[in-house]
């Protein structure tokens, strides 16, 4: 059965009504809906903001890094120290290294541009900082819904937004609702602030919709996969921050890595792939495993025989955006706005998403906020892209503008020029570099690459990618519809296969697309979607742009822990 067809025979839908509704529980709708309850607070007035989290508690999807620069959220919460804010573990060191096979060159710290800086930052989990921000919530009444998918935007008679609705629960793999059916749910608001993350699903179609992209550079992401270990306390070194460069990548291909020392022998290390590479062959996730083997990496996890002796605990994949200002859409529609990642705020140069998806939540709920004080609702909040342009997150993204760009000219040209705009230039740059493509219009058919071949893995130091899956702790109700659509089924096969050697198989970090030979010896596109730990790579990578990434029931996905 299609959503109208089940609408006439379930609905209508329960509706409930609120002030603002926030679609998306991560950092910057969290700061959205904090902001608008403190400016409500303090004025005297009664605002309503409900928060959807499709996660099945606040923080169980978020992945990040992550080092935080704590600039916004101490405007949003001047003493998050007395408070408990889980930002324990200050940046002690930095190190930039270029690493060859065998090889490590390390750039001398004085000479390190400063969005390759840290002092002053913090390692943190960023999902533990985004449970602690939904206690701040609550704590000052707003209403979090976790486990609840936004699935649809729904509009008014004018076209502009006056909310969404929840998937509905309980239809099985044929579309047609179980025993244990429950129809979804509207959220209406006067204002719907959008935090969904990077390549947000219901964000991608109000981009669409509303034109919002209109003379801006086409979005450009970086798939960042990461694992947590704890490793020999020997080998420990707490607020330590390493990021490399080079190896295993080639030089034409954007990416690079990083390992960040936690407090308890614990360490974040990740692997960020520019997702406009050109070998159809490249598997981000064996780049990964591969980049763990170098001799200067693999240190960290052996003890004085070289043995390894570290324990994996945790492993996950998101996408983030790379575009950075140029590429930022419109961030503001009728009745809604876009906020942190699900706009593309983060800063590539300096690999950090918190701090603007915090201060973009701030402008937008400052921007609501008053707009519901002077009785308006459902028009465009341009108070927020007002503020953004003279703060110092605008400020911040002007400088590093260029930096995806150069590196898209290669290793070299990259590192030269980014030490000229932020070391020599101190940000003032004359010029503007601009992008033309998608990310998915980069691939080159198969017959033009060479193939790559990854090493097996040991299972000690390299994994696999079900195993990896599995320590993530995703799981969805497997009776449900695939979330991961096709709108043609034949192309996988007869274009993907055919042109590229199906790709889907090696970007995808989590194992959910195979291809499979049928009993007549013909190949198929199989699609593991109980596997998808949702880092929307196929919905940004697929050449055809004929993979779409919906949203599955509210609750299914990884439970990250300590991520």
């Amino acid at each position: 059965m299609t959503n109208q067809e089940i609408l006439a025979q379930f609905g209508p839908r329960e509706a409930m009504d609120y002030d603002v509704v926030v679609v998306g529980g991560g950092p910057g709708g969290l700061a959205t809906a904090i902001r608008i309850k403190q400016l409500a607070t303090e004025s005297g007035k009664e605002v309503s903001v409900v928060v959807l989290e499709k996660g099945s508690e606040p923080g169980a999807h978020i992945l990040s890094g992550a080092i935080m620069d704590p600039v916004a959220i101490t405007e949003l919460f001047p003493d998050w120290k007395a408070m408990g804010a889980p930002l324990n573990q200050p940046v002690t060191d930095d190190a930039m290294v270029f690493l060859g096979e065998q090889s490590a060159v390390r750039t001398p710290n004085f000479l390190l541009p400063a969005c390759f800086q840290n002092h002053g930052n913090y390692i943190v989990s960023l999902g533990a900082v985004t449970a602690w921000m939904a206690q701040q919530a609550e704590n000052l009444g707003v209403e979090i819904f976790p486990g609840f998918a936004a699935a649809e935007v729904l509009y008014n008679d004018d076209s502009s937004v006056k909310g969404v609705a929840t998937g509905n629960m309980g239809v099985g793999k044929d579309g047609e609702p179980g025993e244990n059916f429950q129809i979804g749910m509207e959220l209406l608001g006067k204002y719907t602030v959008f935090a969904e993350g990077a390549r947000g699903h219901l964000g991608k179609q109000l981009i669409a919709k509303f034109n919002l992209d209109e003379g801006c550079d086409p979005q450009t992401y970086g798939l960042g996969i990461k694992e947590l270990w704890e490793i020999d306390p020997a080998r420990h070194q707490p607020g330590f921050v390493l990021h490399t460069a080079g190896w295993p990548m080639e030089n034409s291909t954007y990416g690079g890595a990083f390992l960040y020392h936690l407090e308890d022998n614990k360490v974040a290390l990740g692997f960020i792939t520019g997702l406009d590479y050109a070998n159809p062959y490249l598997s981000p996730f064996e780049e990964f495993q591969r980049w763990k083997t170098h001799p200067n990496i693999r240190y960290y996890f052996e003890n004085a025989k070289g043995e390894v002796n570290a324990k994996r605990l945790a492993y996950g994949a998101r996408a983030i955006t790379a575009g950075g200002l140029m590429s930022l859409p419109k961030t503001v529609f009728p009745g809604g706005a876009l906020v942190g990642c699900d706009a593309g705020f983060l800063n590539v140069s300096r690999i950090k998403g918190s701090h603007a998806a915090i201060k973009t939540g701030m402008m937008a709920a400052e921007a609501a906020f008053d707009a519901i004080v002077a009785g308006r609702q459902h028009d465009e909040l341009a108070a927020y892209p007002e503020a953004f342009e003279k703060s110092w997150l605008y400020t911040e993204l002007n400088k590093s503008r260029n930096f995806k760009a150069w590196f898209k000219k290669g290793l070299t040209v990259g590192t030269m020029m980014t030490g000229v705009e932020q070391f020599l230039l101190r940000g003032n740059i004359p010029w503007t570099l601009r992008r033309d493509k998608p990310d998915h219009a980069y691939l080159k058919p198969a017959a033009e690459c060479q193939p790559i071949i990854y090493p097996k893995p040991d299972g000690k130091l390299t994994f696999d990618r079900l195993s990896s899956v599995f320590i993530s702790n995703t799981n969805h109700e497997e009776q449900q519809p695939a979330h991961l659509t096709l709108k043609d089924a034949s192309v996988p096969v007869s274009v993907n296969l055919a042109l590229y050697d199906g790709p889907e198989a090696r970007y995808c970090p989590a194992g959910v697309y195979e291809y499979v030979k049928n009993a007549d010896n013909t190949d198929r596109l199989q699609i593991n979607a109980q596997n998808c730990v949702h880092c929307k790579t196929c919905d940004i990578k697929d050449p055809t742009q004929n993979i779409v990434w919906v949203t599955p029931e509210g609750g299914g996905g990884p439970n990250y822990a300590g991520m």
